[in-house]
């Protein structure tokens, strides 16, 4: 499931938006009608004084994170929820993500991790009967959160039809028997990271294994064909520079490609990590959003090629085999390294690499962080 459609269900489940909005196919008339009914309810949420900041309160949030472990939706749901969450004033952490959707099995069959499309999903009943299963099973952490429709979640979705049991699994078989995302900490990500195990290759879950470094999404480029690149279908490929200052902007390249050499052997898969984000779409065995990103001084900026790295998904660690006086003793060396960068000395840039918060933040800019209230600010001619 790509980050558009995570989002799109995220919303829903928040309760911002109507239900079954989320996964409409665009050509469906259904679509067309949807857009007149919530524009009719936006005027009449304004008529009751039923604004965002009474729908967007702490049980929304949680819903919605046991329902992108449901869907299997993207890593990008946890850096957006965490940035809505910040701007509206409601307390969530990125440990949230474990201790709510981690165990929530995977009950949607959509691609990369199975085998059907959003446009199936819709048909096959939408995120109602998503979460009516997970109702109906007392897995839904507040059936009584409020929605745009004045009504709660639980009435939304109770009587919700299903039509395809084998695109929205029951329970007792999922298609994943975990698809919560799962949260890394180390002394390579001391803020944290995040691996979507329903798209990861299981025996790559717990891992060690030789860094091979880029530098950048350019010297990844560079350098991946390379037939003298020193790689076995063991290593650890480490990406640095790919965050929100360090790109900048976060791209989604942090699923990088394998080396054809590999590919040739039948690899298709190892484990890769980097600062950068990943669409919803791709899979792998893919350590994202490391924070602190390496731009910002985080330990990532310090890894060097040959360094043993360790990874953990079911203990929650990422962490490189190296002494915490080595660690010190490199960033000591590559803060005295750092120059200014001729492109951040004005304008947007300038505005955006100084204020941008990191992934485990919610990469919002530090100004917006904050409910600002609803009043209406007088005429400016």
């Amino acid at each position: 499931m790509g980050a558009a459609s995570t989002m799109a269900c995220m919303a829903e489940a928040l309760g911002v938006s109507l239900p079954h909005n989320a996964a409409i196919p665009a050509a469906d008339s259904r679509r067309y009608v949807l857009v007149h009914l919530s524009g009719m309810r936006i005027v009449e949420m304004a008529l009751e004084d039923l604004r965002l900041s009474k729908l967007l309160t702490r049980e929304p949030f949680e819903n919605a994170i046991r329902a992108n472990a449901a869907i299997g939706g993207s890593t990008n749901a946890a850096i957006h929820l965490k940035a809505i969450a910040e701007r509206i004033d409601v307390e969530l952490q990125l440990d949230d993500w474990t201790s709510i959707g981690r165990g929530m099995p995977m009950l949607v069959d959509l691609q990369p991790s199975g085998r059907f499309l959003i446009e199936e999903f819709y048909y096959a009943g939408g995120l109602p009967a998503v979460l009516r299963r997970l109702g109906e099973a007392n897995l839904l952490p507040h059936p009584d959160a409020l929605t745009a429709n004045g009504r709660t979640i639980w009435e939304n979705v109770k009587d919700a039809p299903l039509y395809n049991a084998e695109v929205i699994r029951p329970l007792d078989n999922p298609l994943v028997k975990d698809g919560g995302l799962c949260v890394l900490r180390g002394n390579l990500a001391p803020n944290g990271a995040v691996l979507k195990p329903s798209a990861a290759t299981a025996s790559l879950l717990k891992h060690r294994g030789r860094a091979i470094v880029f530098e950048n999404f350019e010297d990844y480029k560079q350098h991946i064909a390379d037939p003298e690149l020193d790689v076995t279908k063991n290593s650890a490929f480490m990406m640095k520079n790919c965050g929100p200052k360090g790109y900048p902007g976060m791209a989604e390249v942090g699923n990088m490609e394998l080396p054809p050499n590999l590919l040739e052997q039948g690899v298709t898969d190892m484990v890769r990590v980097s600062d950068a984000r990943m669409s919803g779409t791709a899979y792998g065995t893919v350590v994202l959003h490391v924070a602190p990103e390496a731009r910002a001084g985080g330990p990532l900026a310090i890894v060097q090629d040959g360094d043993w790295i360790e990874l953990d998904a079911f203990a929650g660690v990422l962490r490189i085999d190296i002494s915490d006086k080595e660690i010190q003793s490199r960033l000591d060396a590559w803060k005295a390294a750092q120059r200014e960068i001729p492109e951040d000395r004005s304008g947007y840039r300038k505005l955006y690499v100084e204020h941008v918060l990191q992934a485990d933040q919610g990469c919002d800019f530090d100004f917006l962080v904050g409910c600002r209230g609803a009043d209406v600010p007088r005429h400016s001619h």
